[in-house]
């Protein structure tokens, strides 16, 4: 496959395409680099739990997802009425976009693919509106004067790929912003759980702007992917929309069953934390020494790149996945153009490996 092929990867953990795309075997053993899951996870007691629930398996779930939705409203913090479980991040998403069917869109970027995906799955017109380079900064005027007619906005926070966190005051005078165009602004909080920070939730902005929409996953901070689960939280009136927007037990038994049992363990987000507080701060530092560009990161992965330049962004792609590394790519990231890439941080071990394979790779 040539490397001017366009069809590259459009998530991280996708092994086989990118081994196949540089030509190398199937089953060449990899580190992998390119998925933003928590290396401490899943929560030990998960398997044990998982099993007691099975015997569920031969009745149908409460569509309504009553325990489920009452834990995540604890939680955060609301009404269980704002609070719309949903099978992983993406029908999220989904639901999110199928409120303006045929409307129109504008998606803060660079940033997560699904959500001009989904608008374009239903219908609606997008925008790019690009964020403040070099650091990639939301700037609410600038926003509001690109906005328009815009039915929906949607943001990242912290930002997948760039890591960036959009201060807590800027994202409020956005919404307001937004709410005088009649404009709902959808944010992705899904590594929320990864800011190092207290009080950097947005549910208790929910309160004060009806325009507002949350977007949560339980799958990356818990290492639970394949099991797909997150969670929306909005006002009552848009929350009935989404209601009528997703398909009738979309969440499975298991994944509904587990919500309680996770948001419980609190000693597991603590754990989290104090690794990335040791962590983060040297997997950046350590790249940074190797001469990468390195953009300063509130979650739990770094966006880095040796030089401008998507050709050499490839290469070093490629010298990595030689040497068992399986890093994310970032063409498929409107504004990074494949000349940057997108580390995942792991346990220290495996990030020692990494910081090697890169020192042997990259030229001085």
């Amino acid at each position: 496959m040539s490397l001017d092929d366009d069809r590259w990867p459009r998530h991280g953990g996708q092994a086989a395409a990118l081994l196949a795309r540089f030509g190398l075997p199937h089953d060449q053993p990899l580190i992998d680099f390119s998925a933003n899951l928590n290396p401490l996870g899943p929560p030990a007691w998960v398997p044990e739990r998982l099993a007691e629930l099975a015997a569920g398996l031969a009745h149908y779930p409460d569509p309504g997802y009553p325990r489920a939705r009452e834990a995540i409203a604890r939680h955060e913090g609301v009404a269980v009425e704002q609070v719309l479980l949903t099978n992983g991040g993406a029908e999220a998403i989904f639901l999110t976009a199928a409120l303006h069917p045929g409307g129109r869109a504008a998606v803060l970027q660079p940033s997560f693919g699904e959500y001009t995906r989904a608008c374009a799955a239903h219908g609606l017109a997008v925008s790019s509106l690009a964020m403040t380079a070099p650091d990639f900064r939301l700037d609410p005027e600038a926003v509001e004067a690109r906005l328009g007619d815009c039915d929906l906005l949607f943001l990242c926070r912290p930002n997948n790929p760039t890591g960036t966190l959009s201060p807590w005051m800027a994202v409020e005078t956005l919404l307001g912003m937004a709410r005088r165009q009649n404009c709902r602004v959808v944010i992705d909080e899904a590594f929320i759980d990864f800011v190092d920070a207290p009080g950097e939730r947005l549910s208790p902005l929910l309160a004060g702007f009806d325009n507002l929409i949350l977007l949560r996953s339980l799958t990356k901070l818990y290492t639970l992917p394949g099991l797909r689960l997150g969670y929306v939280l909005a006002g009552e009136e848009t929350m009935r929309r989404l209601q009528d927007h997703q398909p009738p037990w979309s969440v499975n038994h298991l994944a509904a069953e587990l919500v309680e049992d996770l948001l419980a363990d609190e000693d597991f987000l603590v754990r989290t934390q104090a690794w990335l507080r040791e962590e983060r701060p040297r997997f950046q530092s350590r790249l940074a020494s190797l001469g990468l560009e390195v953009m300063p990161s509130q979650a739990n992965f770094c966006l880095v790149r040796q030089n401008t330049g998507p050709a050499a962004a490839d290469a070093l792609l490629g010298r990595l996945l030689h040497a068992g590394i399986l890093a994310r790519h970032t063409h498929d990231f409107s504004g990074l153009d494949g000349s940057w890439l997108r580390l995942a941080l792991r346990g220290r071990a495996d990030n020692d490996r990494l910081f090697a394979a890169l020192a042997a790779e990259i030229s001085p």
